[in-house]
């Protein structure tokens, strides 16, 4: 009922297609600017704490905006600023959402629990909009406002009410700004998190569109009122709702892969039908179709993000995945305001149309995880480093070098499993990564990473999963002078990383 309320409220401030698509941005911009960090804070704290305040923080917001629109105190400024202070907190509660879905079920149920939750979201999307559009009709354009203010309440009492096992750290946490950047190596070092991230900006950019003009074709080119708002809003909802009933079977017969492509294709028919609507049967088809390939496309995406990610980051890269997201919804909110106000609303709906089917071709070498053949468990099978004195947590940075010997001739097989070591142990914080080879004894190699800490390489124990196991176990494979030697060393003059 809000975002309906938002988007028609401003279609009664201003007609400027470009100030209205403003909206859309100012509820996704926060995302961008804030859900990485926000994603590092789902990793570090209690993630349930971290939801109660955020959504206290929500409340109080809200009923500040309801009862200023009750008291039609309202500009398009104080719409926007408002609507971008309501997306800055859910902004800082979206990773630690999206990050408990594995604490509530078995990763065999994963994708159905995520497909469950977006029925749940598109319920309330299709229900929503519709109901927000006869109370804005019959009460007033505030009490959508009301309504969404006080049922914050229920969400806090639901978090209050839950009680999810303990999580038993045996570490101290890291330091924000750290987990931010260790996140970012993370995400940069994991192929299948990339692969995710680039499929979900070339659907979302272009799918943006609709969601951006929707009040625009409601108001302007069926000229119909809130109603009528709700309805199409509606029928994206109910879209999605049909299509996560036939989501699993249609994935079993397509793939992760062509499941996005098909999705992107139905996304291009819908936004056709909405540039060439000029009656409601049209327009309501066009939102049953984009509703469909929406639930399609962002189940499929973000199962694939979850399934790419180990535990103990996987806040921070769920977070990036929801600012690629939303970066991209904002981006092209703001696109495509700008293309229906300098053209019209028609070319604006067909331009987008056009580019959801280009990138489709442009997108077919990032393929999408399936979960198979990867075990992100943690594997706790590295010793813990030998000391000859006490060495404080925040001590660094750390030198880690492993020696090996190998035979000469299997020297170019060596060096392809030791890059994937490398990969691993970059994702799991070593900020550098290096391979020597000794000039004076042939077949001796000396593997080197840096880390930021003391506490972030006793970290890097904890965070070497099951599959990383296989891969460190396959280079040490060609080791011949019995186990590598590794030796931990610590900086004892500032080192300047940018020197490195």
């Amino acid at each position: 009922m809000y975002s309906a309320a938002t988007g028609w409220l401003m279609t009664t401030l201003s007609s400027d297609p470009l100030t209205v698509s403003l909206v859309q941005v100012a509820a996704s911009l926060p995302i961008v600017l804030f859900a990485l960090p926000a994603g590092a804070m789902a990793d570090i704290f209690d993630k349930r704490l971290l939801l109660v305040a955020f959504e206290i923080m929500v409340t109080f917001v809200s009923v500040i905006f309801a009862f200023l629109v009750w008291s039609s105190e309202v500009t398009p400024v104080t719409l926007l600023v408002f609507t971008f202070l309501i997306g800055t907190c859910g902004a800082l509660t979206a990773p630690a959402w999206q990050s408990i879905v594995p604490h509530l079920v078995p990763q065999s149920d994963l994708g159905a629990a995520i497909a469950a939750n977006s029925v749940g979201i598109n319920i309330s999307r299709g229900a929503g909009p519709t109901v927000g559009g006869v109370l804005t009709a019959s009460l007033g354009i505030a009490a959508p406002f009301w309504i969404d203010a006080v049922s914050n309440l229920g969400v806090i009492g639901a978090l209050i009410w839950w009680r999810p096992a303990r999580n038993t750290k045996r570490l101290q946490t890291e330091h924000l700004g750290s987990a931010v950047r260790i996140g970012l190596g993370h995400a940069w070092h994991n192929p299948n998190l990339r692969s995710t991230l680039w499929r979900t900006l070339g659907f979302a950019l272009f799918a943006s569109a609709y969601w951006a003009l929707l009040p625009l074709v409601a108001r302007n080119q069926l000229e119909g009122g809130p109603d009528l708002y709700g309805i199409l809003l509606g029928g994206i909802g109910a879209g999605a709702i049909g299509g996560a009933f036939v989501l699993p079977r249609v994935k079993e017969m397509l793939g992760p892969d062509r499941l996005v492509q098909a999705a992107s294709l139905g996304t291009s028919i819908a936004l056709i039908l909405f540039g060439c609507a000029n009656n409601v049967q049209t327009a309501l088809a066009a939102s049953l179709i984009a509703g469909v390939s929406w639930i399609a496309a962002l189940s499929t995406l973000n199962v694939s993000a979850q399934l790419a990610l180990p535990e103990w980051v996987r806040g921070r890269g769920l977070s990036l995945y929801i600012t690629v997201l939303f970066g991209a919804l904002t981006l092209g909110s703001g696109l495509w305001g700008a293309v229906a106000a300098s053209l019209n609303l028609t070319l604006a709906h067909l331009i987008a149309a056009a580019g959801a089917i280009i990138v489709v071709p442009l997108t077919l070498r990032w393929k999408l995880h399936a979960g198979t053949g990867a075990d992100l468990t943690p594997s706790m099978h590295w010793p813990p480093p030998v000391t000859a004195y006490d060495v404080a947590l925040d001590t660094g940075p750390v030198l880690v070098t492993v020696e090996y010997h190998i035979e000469p001739e299997n020297r170019d097989k060596f060096l392809v499993e030791l890059e994937r070591v490398g990969n691993e142990r970059r994702r799991d914080g070593a900020y550098r990564w290096g391979l020597f080879e000794d000039t004076g004894e042939s077949g001796r190699f000396l593997e080197t990473f840096l880390l930021s800490s003391w506490l972030e390489h006793l970290l890097q124990h904890e965070r070497v999963t099951k599959t990383d196991r296989v891969a460190q176990d396959a280079a040490e494979e060609f080791q011949i002078k019995g186990p590598p030697v590794v030796t931990h060393l610590i900086a004892q003059i500032e080192v300047d990383r940018r020197a490195i």
